[in-house]
């Protein structure tokens, strides 16, 4: 996968991720090409996988899953069949919506939607029961989201 981009690329895919929804004509507006030069380029960045998906962006009140929280786990031993156990239970479970593996005191955290408690409860009793050597765990319940996917959510009316 080539990542030679340039500053159009760079713009293109600065815009698109505001918003997903412009047209190819808006955005060759926006960043100063031809619609047709700003059609082939788009398209050549979705193909190089520097565009990895179009999506809406639900309010949280939309969702059916309205209880966002973290959880971040830190491993006890860390050995391939731990991974590999658990990159497969997370890969699986929809109610998993990121992971990210990081430095410091966790070696991941885990961004989950649930209906209720009982079903992050539900959650934590699975990953606890994969058996993967799990050392420390720590889960926090989002109480506001207040920006999220560059969208300020303080301030949108809940109408």
């Amino acid at each position: 996968m080539s990542h030679s981009l340039d500053d159009y690329d760079y713009k293109i895919l600065q815009h698109l991720q505001s918003n997903g929804r412009l047209s190819n004509q808006e955005l060759a507006e926006i960043v100063g090409l031809s619609t047709s030069q700003c059609s082939r380029r788009r398209i050549a960045l979705e193909q190089k996988g520097m565009i990895m998906g179009y999506y809406a962006q639900l309010h949280p009140h939309a969702e059916k899953q309205p209880i966002m929280g973290m959880i971040e786990i830190k491993f006890q031993h860390y050995s391939l069949e731990t991974l590999e156990k658990f990159l497969g239970f997370v890969k699986d479970e929809p109610m998993i919506r990121e992971v990210y593996k990081l430095t410091g005191s966790y070696d991941y955290v885990l961004k989950v939607t649930v209906e209720d408690l009982e079903q992050m409860s539900q959650l934590i009793n699975q990953l606890m029961s994969l058996n993967i050597n799990i050392g420390n765990f720590n889960t926090s319940i989002v109480l506001e989201r207040v920006k999220e996917n560059h969208q300020m959510m303080i301030g949108v009316t809940h109408d």
